[in-house]
């Protein structure tokens, strides 16, 4: 095999969606948390959604100089709600019985407890990868 037909795509693994319970405030009828289904998303869909997430700003005292805001808390919604399956966070029914017309205004509707919403972020985010920050990677270089 030569070196490039290891890069294939054929070769390349494919990632497993995940569960996670993301909120103790819907259970099942033996009492336990729902599990909802998760799915990675792409390099070109992260930037999709930075891209809708990141406006311009004016530096100050500098007529003319604009640079890049991302707005984190809109980013990291989106996210998880392009990675979230089931429940289908797009669906009329769903966003109706919550009174809201958004996925992202329905995340937040039905994990409505700021730990929980925390920790759901937070999942989604290892998921895909953002599992380790600057520093880590340093300090497993140096080891």
């Amino acid at each position: 095999m030569s070196n490039l037909s290891r890069f294939l795509k054929k070769n390349k693994i494919v990632k497993e969606n995940v569960k996670f319970a993301a909120t103790k405030s819907l259970v099942d009828e033996n009492g336990n948390a729902l599990e909802w289904e998760f799915r990675t998303i792409t390099t070109a869909q992260d930037e999709t959604i930075r891209d809708e997430c990141t406006t311009e700003m004016q530096v100050k005292g500098k007529p003319g100089l604009y640079r890049p805001k991302l707005d984190t808390r809109k980013y990291l919604a989106k996210m998880v709600c392009a990675c979230c399956v089931d429940p289908c966070l797009d669906n009329a029914e769903l966003q109706d019985s919550y009174g809201v017309k958004k996925p992202e205004d329905l995340l937040t509707a039905i994990v409505d407890n700021p730990g929980e919403y925390q920790d759901l972020i937070l999942f989604v985010q290892k998921n895909n990868g953002f599992d380790t920050n600057v520093e880590d990677k340093i300090e497993e270089a140096k080891n």
